[in-house]
């Protein structure tokens, strides 16, 4: 099957070394080596092979997010691109019989684009707005699911709109699938990265059939290590999945596993965490600032999690149109909503430099003011 484009990936890879201003990017300042230790202490390290599913001390890390979960429910990724890829590959090759997929929208895009290529009849069930909130149509879900549906297919906290789902919403869904033989599949790799409150709930206290993907890429702000798992409910299911990726990148990198193993270290984990949520909500309050001095054409329910927000704007142009404007115009890049499926709407990131933020933010004004 011919792959679909990925628009959201192309449109930031070909621009966001070249604008001066980067407000596409989903992810929070990166920490620095130093944050996590000396690099004289990388000089003796012996440069081979992994485990080839992660090293026990990573994956036993990894563990300490899911209650009662063991390293064997565990696989380490090349981040959470690979785990997203390997899980639906999995899915499709273990279950011919199945040939449809629930993805719950808006969502970062490339389990839909996967599953259109590798020949799964898609449909969308939908987070809407209403009342200030961004909820669940769990009847949407209840109309579309069939005896023919793979999996059912989450991301909480949610791209693009940082929305969180309840414990209540989550169960629903769990339910919903199981009661159809289907498999829950939920991106969850922004847990961890919340405004304000705990840490969101996970798909792994509600079902059996479930799977979780992750990765330190977003809440732990070290995507460079490309660092991610699939946790299965099911230690019979991680095994299988781990024979999956001899066939992709044999193992993580060595690096990755090691510096990994140092960010989820209880030692490290909650101060990383939390330097990142000041970060998130010192610069939501830019944004925050921002919508409300253009709330005549801008409109944005606050999001709960992530480094991201969806804005709705009141003109009559297309988000793509948009974001070449900015580019060509203000050297500022923003992910266009036509990406995710939401015309009229732009994706500001905002866990980066403030200062770039604030002027990222006068410049897309700028623009808007002129349309």
């Amino acid at each position: 099957m011919r792959l679909e484009e990925f628009s959201l990936e192309r449109i930031q890879s070909v621009w966001e070394h070249i604008v001066e201003i980067n407000l596409a990017e989903s992810g929070i300042e990166p920490l620095r080596l130093g944050n996590l230790m000396d690099t004289c202490e990388l000089r003796d390290v012996r440069l081979g092979y992994p485990q080839t599913n992660g090293g026990l001390e990573l994956r036993r890390n990894i563990t300490s997010l899911f209650t009662g979960a063991t390293e064997e429910h565990v696989l380490v990724t090349n981040g959470g691109s690979e785990a997203n890829n390997v899980a639906l590959w999995w899915l499709r090759h273990e279950n011919p019989d199945r040939d449809h997929i629930l993805v719950e929208l808006p969502n970062y895009m490339q389990i839909w684009g996967l599953a259109g290529s590798s020949g799964l009849r898609r449909d969308a069930f939908w987070l809407r707005e209403d009342g200030g909130q961004w909820r669940l149509d769990i009847e949407d879900l209840k109309e579309k699911v069939t005896k023919k549906t793979l999996a059912v297919t989450l991301c909480t906290p949610n791209n693009p709109t940082g929305s969180v789902l309840s414990a209540e919403e989550i169960r629903a869904v769990v339910e919903i699938a199981e009661d159809h033989g289907a498999v829950v599949l939920s991106d969850e790799v922004y847990r961890g990265a919340e405004l304000r409150g705990g840490m969101s709930p996970s798909v792994w206290e509600h079902g059996e059939n479930v799977l979780i993907t992750g990765g330190l890429s977003k809440a732990y702000a070290v995507p460079g290590l490309r660092v991610g798992w699939i946790v299965a409910r099911n230690e019979e299911w991680a095994r299988q999945l781990w024979a999956y990726t001899d066939y992709t990148s044999i193992s993580p990198s060595l690096l990755g596993d090691l510096l990994g193993t140092l960010v989820l270290d209880p030692v490290h984990r909650d101060r990383i965490l939390e330097r990142n949520r000041r970060i998130l909500r010192e610069n939501w309050a830019v944004v925050e600032d921002w919508l409300e001095s253009n709330d005549d054409i801008l409109h944005c329910i606050p999001p709960r999690a992530s480094a991201v927000c969806i804005v709705r704007y009141d003109l009559d142009i297309g988000s793509e149109s948009l974001a070449q404007r900015l580019i060509r115009e203000r050297n500022v890049l923003i992910a266009p909503g036509d990406h995710f499926l939401l015309p009229h709407r732009i994706r500001i990131g905002y866990g980066h430099n403030r200062e770039q933020l604030e002027e990222g933010l006068r410049r897309v004004t700028e623009t808007l003011r002129e349309l």
